[in-house]
């Protein structure tokens, strides 16, 4: 079997560690599809990222853990406080799950020998840089949320979430500190996949980029849920595409700076 027919096995039988909730709720196919397309966006990790599997295990959990679930459930928590205790318990199976599944996914990317052997060197800001630029990658969150979600809001959810702006405004500058927060936190959880992804730039920036949108909830909402209707969920993953992908680029466009083969390539090819 070629590399493309071991990438599309691996995120077909990958995709069946993310079914385990169709057991209580149903729709096994549309959870089987959102993990087809979860784990593919994680392929880059396993082809091109840590060489050890301990360490590719790692970045895939902490990755689904942060990304995934924590910044998503405070997100639902912030508007929703009755959903607290719902949240607490989705963040401790999800934790145990996605242990498991990391390591499954880790152990059948070795089987299906899909790790690029090739070496490539990848750029790293100093810490003294790294710091401010992720602190800056955080902020450009706020930037992002506060447009597109404005954009969406005004011309497609607000019908949903008629008291929305009220609670924003009632949250006050504490508000987009937190969505400053979240983002950075987003940063921070995938920095292991952009020091240790052995891509251009502007590959990596946009592997990460679609990662940090997919498990960031564009796969989730694939599958129907009790708090929104279908046009809902597919407004909210054309929102976060817009959000999570500028981010994700834009980590890596502040963290990784150019190299020399790089900056030489347009001369190359003018």
């Amino acid at each position: 079997m070629n590399l493309y027919g071991r990438i599309g096995l691996y995120c077909l039988l990958g995709g069946l560690c993310f079914t385990v909730p169709a057991l209580g709720t149903g729709h096994f196919w549309l959870w089987w599809l959102s993990g087809v397309i979860t784990v593919a966006a994680l392929v880059p990790v396993v082809r091109f990222g840590p060489r050890h599997p301990l360490a590719q295990g790692g970045t895939i959990y902490l990755t689904l853990m942060v990304v995934g679930l924590m910044c998503t459930l405070s997100e639902g928590v912030l508007f929703y406080p009755s959903m607290m205790a719902e949240a607490q318990r989705d963040l401790m199976g999800g934790a145990t799950m996605y242990l498991i599944t990391a390591g499954v996914l880790v152990a059948l990317a070795k089987l299906l020998r899909l790790r690029e052997p090739e070496a490539q060197a990848v750029a790293h800001r100093r810490l003294a840089m790294a710091i401010p630029a992720v602190l800056a990658a955080g902020a450009s969150y706020v930037v992002y949320y506060f447009i597109f979600g404005a954009i969406a809001y005004q011309f497609f959810t607000k019908q949903y979430y008629p008291h929305a702006a009220e609670q924003v405004a009632a949250l006050g500058q504490g508000f987009w500190v937190y969505q400053w927060g979240r983002g950075t936190l987003m940063v921070l959880a995938v920095l292991p996949i952009i020091y240790s992804l052995r891509l251009p730039r502007w590959q990596a920036a946009l592997a990460v980029g679609l990662m940090v949108w997919i498990v960031g909830g564009g796969a989730a909402l694939l599958v129907p849920n009790s708090m929104m209707i279908a046009a809902q969920r597919y407004i909210h993953i054309v929102e976060i595409m817009t959000q999570n992908v500028s981010l994700g680029i834009t980590a890596v466009w502040l963290l990784r700076p150019r190299t020399a083969l790089e900056k030489a390539q347009p001369v190359r090819t003018a």
